[in-house]
């Protein structure tokens, strides 16, 4: 499991709110994140809160070469 905490930049909320809609199912397709449901929260300073599930150590790592992850950037 992972938990990631991003701070979105002033008026960039929504783009980044879209952005944690995209790219799990990217992940997914590419091998590298399970099906287990993940979880999307907004804190009270505004910070999302994302919560998902890799499928190994190595698709993490796999991740930081992978092109169609890359793409999201």
């Amino acid at each position: 499991m992972v938990v990631v905490a991003y701070k979105p930049h002033q008026g960039k909320e929504q783009e980044l709110l879209q952005l944690t809609r995209e790219h799990l199912p990217i992940l997914r397709s590419q091998g590298l994140a399970t099906d287990r449901p993940s979880y999307t929260m907004r804190a009270g300073d505004g910070t999302i809160v994302e919560v998902f599930e890799w499928k190994s150590k190595q698709a993490i790592e796999s991740a930081h070469t992978n092109p169609a992850v890359a793409a999201l950037c």
